[in-house]
């Protein structure tokens, strides 16, 4: 008897655990634009279901604060953003392609998810103040430092040419660019998208030698 209830109840318990992840994830993705207009500070969960079609309750529901909910949201994009260059990678038959193709993928994603891109450095900057954020922030940084090595490995190697820096030394000078860049775009500069592309190519070849 044992052995034939014990498979149900499990089943029966992963069933609601992932009805309740799933729920979550509508959640996030819904109020992500909200998210990303207001930034951290100006956050709470009753003003999201002010601007959304969700209760204060049923966000509260899921999300136990702001900081689960803005955590979870940042996590669920980023986790998917860390493999995006991966498909640059294989798809570059040279260096020259691979840089080329990398810079545009970069200013694709300013243009295209500067919400989410804001909100990213908005939560990575209120970690020094809130430890709660700490742990997410620093395992999502390490995922993007990750990314950014598999892309300077590959130019490398399909160069002739090797590693010139640590890897965490290329992802800072990345995510600078990037970051001072996506604050130009905020600024409406025109030539934000234009920086950034010759700045990704000129650091990929500053980052690696001959």
């Amino acid at each position: 008897m044992t052995q034939v209830v014990e498979p149900e109840l499990d089943r029966f318990e992963r069933s609601r655990v992932d009805k309740f992840e799933s729920r979550r994830g509508e959640l996030a993705d819904a109020t992500l634009e909200t998210l990303g207009e207001l930034g951290f500070a100006r956050t709470s969960l009753r003003v999201i279901a002010q601007r959304t079609a969700f209760s204060h309750g049923v966000l509260h529901y899921y999300f136990r604060d702001k900081v689960e909910l803005i955590t979870f949201c940042v996590r669920r994009y980023k986790e998917h953003c860390v493999t995006r260059y991966d498909e640059v990678v294989a798809q570059a038959t040279d260096a020259d392609e691979l840089a080329l193709m990398f810079a545009d993928a970069l200013v694709v994603t300013m243009q295209e998810d500067t919400a989410m891109h804001r909100l990213w450095y908005d939560m990575r900057a209120q970690a020094m103040f809130e430890p709660a954020l700490r742990p997410t922030v620093a395992d999502l940084d390490r995922q993007l430092e990750e990314m950014i090595w598999r892309v300077v490995k590959a130019y490398a190697v399909l160069g002739g040419r090797t590693t010139a820096v640590p890897s965490l030394t290329a992802y800072a000078v990345y995510d600078g660019l990037f970051e001072n860049c996506l604050s130009r775009y905020l600024a409406g500069d025109e030539a934000a998208s234009d920086q950034l592309r010759e700045g990704a190519g000129w650091l990929i070849t500053t980052v690696t030698k001959a």
